[in-house]
């Protein structure tokens, strides 16, 4: 499986993120074709005290292919056009491979 991850610094308003982050950017991006799993993880510290990352969310898809095929559809761009909106300058994007270790 390849998964597209996006890790969040911390915003200025957590509760307004928190807010659009839950109510509309998951579920548009919940449509997207060939998702397979969405799973989100709050970050609440790291091991030297406080972390600069927020949120990461990582999103499985079965291969490389299906992610470029999602990528090209409208509702991955409604979810592109949605995180630019209001987390532009929040968010790192990222696409990793699992192996087995």
């Amino acid at each position: 499986m390849v998964k597209l991850i996006a890790l969040y610094k911390q915003p200025e308003n957590k509760e307004a993120f928190d807010d659009h982050y839950k109510n509309v950017h998951t579920p548009v991006t919940k449509k997207i074709p060939g998702l397979r799993k969405m799973e989100v993880t709050k970050i609440v510290g790291a091991p030297t005290g406080e972390s600069p990352y927020y949120l990461l969310c990582e999103m499985y898809y079965d291969d490389m292919v299906a992610l470029k095929k999602a990528m090209k559809t409208e509702e991955s761009k409604a979810s592109a056009r949605d995180l630019m909106s209001f987390a532009g300058d929040l968010v790192t994007m990222m696409i990793g491979e699992e192996v087995n270790g």
